[in-house]
């Protein structure tokens, strides 16, 4: 029964450190006054607690504030230095690799660009490895000083509840079971009890929007990362969809059109053939288009360019007519998913999405409406994301951080779990904090 009551204590302090420690992240600067109220604490339980985050060196002093007839109050913030993070987003046409703060704030950065079969499982692994080391060597952080985990980011469906660490089931790009947490573990120099959280890209961009971005007090919500192929982040009532197996990235896959064009996937008639920056140029090619042969970034800008061009000159019908379909089936994918998940927002970003959405998203709004019920319709805006190119590596910092605040700052030797059992997402929404 003393170790029952012993446990139940140490779980109800590590339930208050995460609470405070959560809404001074989210909502900071506060005093401990505000912070009584805005976790339901008592006084003493909030002095407690801030003791022991500042003792952890987790907590500082943000200034004062005046109090209505009393002493200044102390503010309080989360100390961005306390902590250290790594992004890795695995894309389609590159691996990036990225050292934060725990506010956030980039440290260093490396981009490692892909060739079209650079998708090989040892060569993303060098990838990945040689990245780390770049950017914890820029940060100052030796030897992972400070580290506290390593998100990344990936295309397919990843399976966490397994032993050994993550699995990827990449489909679209020839991974099949692949132990990615596992390799990741014999290859970057990192210390072994190291935290890795590996996640759709998908559903790391989500996250990141609706921690920073244009999902901020949203609780019904759907991201769509538009790059070489297309997937969506669900979040219904603040919580992001998919548990230990995944699923939810994996919206490319629905099918648009039965019998219709081969996707990489190797069905037909998939979403992402028609939609996806590959497909896009593909269907560009065949209408007698011809796009750059220096990659995709490069030659989704010359569809554009030539669909709209920025001199005023005549546009390229071939072009013009591509686009147009382009945004007619994003427009049907969305209304699948307002009409299914009803969400009051739908963003859209990844590296193609920022880049054709200025011109795309009115066609795309509009044939959302009509491919959707009036009544789930009328409820929801799309709009861009906020984060900009950056946004799958910010999501993929986002989860050892998310991970870390619902321990209350402790990382996961401390509190006796195995590193990297898989992600807790936890709260999507920061209304929900």
């Amino acid at each position: 029964m003393a170790e029952r009551n012993s446990r139940t204590v140490r779980d109800l302090r590590l339930g208050n450190r995460a609470s405070v420690l959560r809404r001074l992240y989210f909502h900071g600067p506060m005093s401990r006054q505000a912070l009584g109220g805005a976790t339901g604490l008592s006084s003493g339980s909030v002095s407690n607690v801030v003791a022991e985050l500042t003792a952890d060196h987790l907590l500082e002093e943000a200034g004062v504030v005046e109090s209505d007839g009393g002493r200044p109050r102390t503010l309080l913030r989360v100390a961005p230095g306390s902590g250290h993070l790594i992004g890795v987003d695995v894309g389609e046409t590159r691996v990036r690799v990225e050292a934060f703060d725990l506010a956030l704030t980039e440290l260093a950065r490396t981009d490692r660009p892909l060739t079209p079969t650079g998708h090989d499982v040892e060569a993303i692994v060098a990838h990945i490895r040689d990245g780390v080391a770049e950017v914890t060597a820029a940060a100052g952080l030796t030897a992972g000083e400070g580290l506290i985990g390593v998100g990344v980011g990936v295309p397919g469906i990843v399976e966490t509840s397994v032993p050994g660490g993550a699995l990827v089931h990449g489909q679209t790009v020839g991974w099949d079971a692949v132990p990615l947490e596992s390799l990741l573990r014999d290859a970057v120099q990192l210390p072994p009890d190291t935290a890795y959280f590996i996640d759709n890209g998908a559903r790391a961009l989500g996250q990141a929007e609706m921690w920073f971005g244009g999902g901020r007090g949203v609780r019904d919500a759907v991201i769509v990362l538009f790059g070489s192929g297309v997937g969506a982040c669900i979040v219904t009532d603040g919580v992001i969809h998919g548990g230990a197996h995944g699923g939810p990235g994996e919206w490319g896959h629905l099918t648009v059109h039965v019998r219709g064009r081969r996707c990489r996937c190797g069905a037909l008639g998939c979403l992402e053939a028609y939609a996806g920056a590959e497909a896009l140029l593909d269907r560009w090619r065949e209408a007698g288009g011809e796009p750059p042969e220096t990659g995709e970034e490069s030659g989704v800008a010359a569809l554009l360019a030539a669909a709209h061009p920025e001199d005023g000159g005549a546009a390229d019908p071939v072009a013009r007519a591509v686009l147009d379909e382009t945004a007619e089936y994003l427009g049907a994918g969305i209304s699948g998913l307002v009409n299914l998940f009803g969400p009051e927002r739908v963003l859209v970003g990844g590296w193609a999405g920022l880049a054709l959405g200025p011109r795309l998203l009115p066609a795309v709004r509009e044939h959302a409406a009509a491919y959707s019920l009036r009544h789930p319709a009328a409820r929801v805006t799309v709009a861009l994301g906020e984060l900009g190119p950056d946004a799958v590596t910010v999501g993929a910092a986002t989860l050892p951080l998310a991970d870390f605040l619902a321990r209350g700052g402790r990382r996961r030797e401390e509190t006796g779990e195995a590193p990297g059992a898989g992600p807790l997402l936890g709260p999507a929404s920061r209304a929900a904090l």
